[in-house]
């Protein structure tokens, strides 16, 4: 009889979604994830102990584990974070358990694209390149016997390049001043190569230590 009126179903249904998604986004920002910075000084024992913010001091548990490449205890601690955490929450840590399971098994490729997934810089070249070579010389927990003589094996190999190394260069400083022997070429070529791998390890730490201040706030923003 009258005019048909256009169908507002459609419009009205984007409604709900963009309010539910906006809602979600306020429960991350002020869930349990947002405590990770203000427990980042504290120590473990600390972070064993705490009970208003458990999701967020198992998850820094979790993440120092994988540091010391402990696979074991990293999944442990992160399966707590889970059963604390909010629902809107468990999406992101999920990923947080991926990349640092990645680091703490040595799987640079995973841990690549975890960290990109999380929507922080992946790990440089050099960076996968030295877990790489860590997961041929220190396999990780649970690997077979043949895979760690390999690594043994592939460890004596490069100390024994080092030396070589070292003692070259040893070698080649004191030829203005009629050459040194064998045992103290090697000696002093050991010393060379200790103290480049000491500096090499310093460097290391402070570009370490500058990347996590740069990146502290970052799990409370993405949560």
């Amino acid at each position: 009889m009258g005019t048909a009126r256009p169908d507002a179903t459609p419009h009205s249904a984007k409604l709900p979604a963009v309010a539910k998604q906006r809602q979600t986004k306020v429960q991350m920002r002020a869930g349990t994830l947002s405590a990770l910075p203000q427990l980042e000084d504290r120590t473990d024992e600390q972070l064993m102990s705490e009970s208003k913010h458990r999701a967020a001091a198992r998850t820094l548990l979790g993440a120092r584990a994988a540091e010391r490449y402990d696979p074991q205890a990293a999944r442990r601690y992160f399966n707590e974070a889970l059963a604390a955490c909010t629902p809107q929450e468990r999406p992101y840590l999920r990923q947080m358990m991926k990349a640092s399971l990645a680091q703490a098994e040595r799987r640079p490729d995973e841990l690549k694209e975890a960290m990109e997934k999380l929507g922080q810089a992946p790990p440089s070249s050099r960076q996968l390149f030295i877990l790489r070579l860590m997961g041929l010389v220190s396999p990780a927990p649970g690997a077979s016997i043949l895979t760690r003589a390999r690594g043994i094996a592939l460890l004596l190999g490069i100390v024994i390049l080092l030396i070589a190394i070292g003692y070259g260069l040893a070698e080649l400083v004191a030829l203005p001043f009629g050459g040194v022997g064998f045992l103290g070429g090697v000696l002093i070529g050991l010393l060379i190569v200790i103290a480049v791998l000491g500096v090499l390890a310093l460097f290391g730490r402070r570009r370490q230590a500058k990347a996590k201040a740069a990146s502290r706030a970052q799990p409370a923003s993405k949560a």
